[in-house]
C-alpha cells in the first residue's frame, strides 16, 4: 500500500497537492488526527478493502493531535507491506501573509490574522517535520498548474534518479542563518564583488557577477571539492530512503557570490540527474 502524508505551512498548497492526489486516483482524507493513520491502514488491510493508494492531510488544524506526526512517520516507515512518503508544502513568509489577506482567512493556529509572528512560530513548530520529510515545494513563486506540474514529476516519473531533489538556498549572513538546512557553506571567504563599482548594484544572477566569483581559484576550488563531496552524499542518502537534501550558501548580504555558487550548484546537480529548486532568500 502507498501512503502519502501532505503536511507543511498553513496556506502554502496543501489542499492544492490532496486535490492533485486525488485526481490521480488516491483514496483521500484530509485533517486526519496523525494517530489515526496507523490505524486506518490496519483497518484497511484487515477488512481486505480494495485501497492501494492513500493520500492523507495532516497539519497544525489537528492542534495536540498534531503532536503525534513525527512518531507516525516513523512507525510507518517501519511496516513492510506500506510505502510511505511526506510531502511538504512551504512558501515564504511574505507570501503566505498576501495569500491570506487576498483571501481573508484566518491562520488557523490562533484564529486571527495571519502575521509574521504567527508564521513564523508554525515554521519552528514544524521543523522537525519538514527534516523528516522526502520531498520538500516551495510553492512562493508557483501558479497552480506550474505546482501541479511540480507534482507530476515527483510522483508519477519512472526515473528513481529524478525523485531525489536538492533544495538550494541563498542568503545573507547579516540576515540570519536559515534554520530549515541540512549544510550550510559559508562563501565569504570568496572575494566580494560588492567592492567592485561596476559590479556592487548588481547580482549574482548577473553573469558579470558570477564570472568575477569564479575567476579566482579558491572559488574553483570549492566548487570541485563540493561535486566531490556530493558524489559521495547524495548515493549515500538515497541507500538510506532519503529523497532529499536542503543545502544553503550564504555571504555577507546575500546578493552575490552566495548567489552566483548557489547558481551553480544548481546547474550542476540538474545534469547529475537530480531534482533541484533554487531560492535566493535575500534578494
Amino acid at each position: 500500500m502507498e501512503v502519502i502524508i501532505i503536511t507543511g505551512l498553513s496556506g502554502s498548497g496543501k489542499t492544492n497537492a490532496l486535490d492533485w492526489f486525488e485526481d490521480q486516483g488516491y483514496y483521500c482524507i484530509d485533517n486526519m488526527p496523525p494517530a489515526l493513520i496507523k490505524n486506518f491502514t490496519e483497518l484497511i488491510d484487515l477488512k481486505k478493502v480494495p485501497i492501494t493508494k492513500v493520500a492523507i492531510g495532516a497539519d497544525i488544524r489537528g492542534g495536540e493531535f498534531f503532536d503525534t506526526l513525527i512518531t507516525v512517520m516513523d512507525d510507518l516507515r517501519k511496516i513492510d507491506i506500506i510505502d510511505s512518503k511526506v510531502l511538504f508544502t512551504e512558501a515564504s513568509v511574505e507570501t503566505l501573509i498576501r495569500r491570506y489577506n487576498e483571501t481573508r482567512r484566518k491562520h488557523p493556529l490562533t484564529g486571527g490574522a495571519a502575521t509574521r509572528d504567527i508564521i513564523e512560530k508554525e515554521i519552528n513548530l514544524l521543523s522537525q517535520v519538514r527534516k523528516k520529510a522526502d520531498y520538500v515545494i516551495d510553492t512562493s513563486n508557483m501558479k497552480v498548474s506550474e505546482f501541479k506540474g511540480e507534482m507530476s514529476r515527483i510522483f508519477l516519473s519512472e526515473d528513481g534518479n529524478n525523485k531525489f531533489t536538492i533544495n538550494i538556498l541563498s542568503f545573507g549572513y547579516k540576515y540570519g542563518i536559515p534554520l530549515e538546512t541540512d549544510m550550510v557553506f559559508d562563501m565569504r571567504f570568496i572575494p566580494n564583488p560588492f567592492y567592485i563599482k561596476s559590479l556592487k548594484d548588481l547580482t549574482g544572477n548577473n553573469k558579470k557577477v558570477a564570472d568575477y566569483v569564479f575567476k579566482h581559484k579558491v572559488t574553483k576550488d570549492f566548487a570541485s571539492g563540493l561535486e566531490k563531496m556530493m558524489d559521495t552524499v547524495i548515493p549515500g542518502y538515497i541507500k538510506e530512503g532519503k529523497y532529499h537534501l536542503n543545502i544553503a550558501f550564504g555571504c555577507t548580504g546575500g546578493h552575490h557570490r552566495s548567489v552566483s555558487m548557489a547558481n551553480y550548484a544548481a546547474g550542476v546537480f540538474e545534469e547529475k540527474g537530480c531534482r533541484v529548486t533554487l531560492k535566493h532568500r535575500d534578494l
